[in-house]
């Protein structure tokens, strides 16, 4: 579709959500083989098509320039043969993982000789909007797909070449294996006013997934008529408490900053407890400006490492996914999980330390996702936690938080057996 009217959208958006409600319903009886078919085949055709995912891609790559993508966004945007690569070991993980659809989560058998159970089951159908990582795509069908879901694919504009040419490697992976070809649709429009029309289609969809910048998060929250998983910001913060290890201080922060900038579960605030701010934080502050990140300090932390930008309270609360970092030193660990409830998004938090009675109590006490003992931020992740992938990090406390595996696309329902009881 490259041209529509509002009457086109909203027959074409209402055409593709009845497909999927069809295709769910199909789908939860799918068995856990033939789901492990259809990520093994699709294994087998990205290999097999490696030249044309490449091809397609160099496509999108060459007219990034026109939607001014960053470098950044460019790199999230580039298909590799060893991402591709990447993309086959996350189908291979996510198939060596149990079915979840039928686990039986608990049982009890009630005085009145009823058993009752309660049972991992499908959400349905899932609405899936991303930007720029055209592997999402394979990643979401592969996750949804195994955990009974169907779902519509809504990716940027700047990877539609790419997008397409995986989804026509996902509809031949199903029709090969018998499965509902419609249990995974591709929005093969570009036109942006689409996912308003989807997101009134709360009959057929069962929940909404934006995986992107702030804005489109936004705008999925306030406009949807149906639940939304979703996290708003990445600001996530490193610790390094009063017995911090020197050499890992240096190692974990550099890495949850470094390793990829640009990415939710990268660090974005250096906390540093003032009993070892003297002669900690020159060295890690060292290690970061050599890795070329740009420091913004409070006032002592500035005074400490003797160079970088004054921050400003703005800062503290800035997702940057770029190389800036800002730094405070801070009294003790109640003021740093002070400083993290006040600034944080509820992301992913570390904290070095060496202490088993700090950690617990950072632990206990710091409420995110993700809070991590003595490694980086990056590891919140759902490769990384043994998800195989993840099609989002959720902030939210209902109905997913952290990395959102299949579990985490399932709901459940109560299944009773009885021999004619009766209510009393």
């Amino acid at each position: 579709m490259s041209s529509t009217t509002e009457l086109d959208l909203a027959q074409y958006t209402e055409q593709l959500a009845q497909q999927a409600r069809a295709a769910s319903r199909k789908l939860v009886s799918a068995n856990g083989n033939q789901k492990n078919a259809w990520l093994r085949r699709m294994t087998e055709l990205i290999r097999e098509r490696t030249p044309d995912l490449l091809a397609a891609n160099e496509r999108d790559i060459e007219q990034a320039p026109e939607y001014g993508l960053s470098e950044a966004s460019i790199d999230r945007l580039r298909l590799t043969a060893a991402r591709l690569e990447g993309i086959i070991t996350a189908l291979e993980e996510i198939m060596a993982l149990p079915n979840p659809v039928g686990e039986v989560i608990d049982s009890n058998m009630r005085p009145n000789g009823l058993l009752v159970t309660r049972v991992r089951v499908p959400l349905g159908v899932v609405f899936f909007i991303y930007e720029s990582r055209p592997n999402v795509t394979i990643d979401a069908a592969a996750l949804c797909v195994k955990s009974g879901n169907a779902v519509i694919l809504r990716g940027g504009k700047e990877a539609f070449h790419s997008n397409m040419a995986f989804y026509q490697l996902l509809q031949e992976g199903l029709r090969d294996v018998g499965l509902p070809e419609q249990a995974v649709q591709l929005v093969e429009t570009t036109d942006r006013e689409a996912v308003g029309h989807f997101l009134k289609l709360n009959k057929y969809i069962d929940v909404t997934i934006p995986r992107g910048g702030k804005g489109l998060i936004e705008r999925v929250a306030r406009d949807a008529t149906m639940p939304v998983i979703k996290h708003f910001d990445g600001i996530c913060h490193v610790y390094l408490d009063k017995t911090a290890d020197p050499e890992l201080s240096k190692r974990i922060t550099v890495n949850s900053k470094c390793q990829r900038p640009g990415v939710c579960n990268a660090a974005e605030c250096l906390l540093v407890h003032a009993d070892v701010a003297e002669t900690l934080l020159p060295e890690v502050a060292k290690a970061l400006l050599d890795a070329g990140v740009e420091l913004r300090c409070c006032p002592r932390s500035l005074e400490l490492v003797g160079t970088g930008v004054p921050a400003t309270e703005e800062d503290y609360g800035t997702e940057y996914g770029a190389k800036i970092l800002s730094v405070k030193v801070v009294e003790d660990m109640d003021a740093a999980i002070e400083h993290i409830h006040q600034y944080g998004s509820g992301h992913t938090e570390s904290i070095i330390t060496t202490e088993l009675a700090a950690a617990e109590k950072f632990t206990t006490e710091v409420d995110s996702a993700a809070v991590i003992v003595n490694a980086s931020t990056r590891f919140n992740d759902g490769g990384e936690f043994g998800l195989g992938a993840e099609i989002g990090i959720s902030t939210d406390k209902f109905h997913a938080r952290g990395p959102c595996g299949l579990n985490e696309l399932t709901s459940y329902k109560y299944v009773a057996h009885g021999a004619g009881q009766i209510r009393e």
